[in-house]
């Protein structure tokens, strides 16, 4: 069953928090917005645009993003998919010179606990204000 967003989410620009993905369908709450929880101790919250290196990185860190899961209804993933992902692994990617595209209007407020506005704004999918 797809959960329904909350609508006083918040993005890193203050804005109504947008969609970043129904397919695949993402998100720890699976709304296919990056919400977040005290469920949610991995803060999966930064919407990005997967690369295939950022997809190999991952993997080196073991998280393997690409192989389907289809026991918990995960697809995989593959270059250009628009996932959730924990705001530390994009720190992590970013310290290491691969962090994927952000679409910041989609990235929850509670990145910015880890990650500055001006390091999201740097790898933003479209020019940021």
């Amino acid at each position: 069953m797809i959960q329904k967003a909350n609508p006083k989410a918040r993005n890193v620009l203050g804005g109504e928090l947008a969609s970043c993905s129904r397919e695949p369908l993402t998100g720890f709450l699976r709304t296919g917005c990056c919400e977040t929880g005290p469920e949610d101790l991995g803060v999966h919250t930064v919407c990005a645009r997967v690369t295939a290196a950022f997809l190999e990185f991952s993997r080196q860190r073991g998280n393997d993003l690409v192989t389907p899961l289809p026991e918990f209804g995960f697809p995989g993933l593959k270059p250009g998919d628009r996932w959730c992902l924990c705001a530390a692994r994009w720190r992590e990617a970013l310290e290491a010179g691969c962090a994927p595209p952000v679409d910041l209007a989609a990235t929850h407020e509670a990145s910015l606990s880890i990650v500055s506005l001006a390091e999201l704004k740097a790898h933003a999918l479209e020019p940021a204000p």
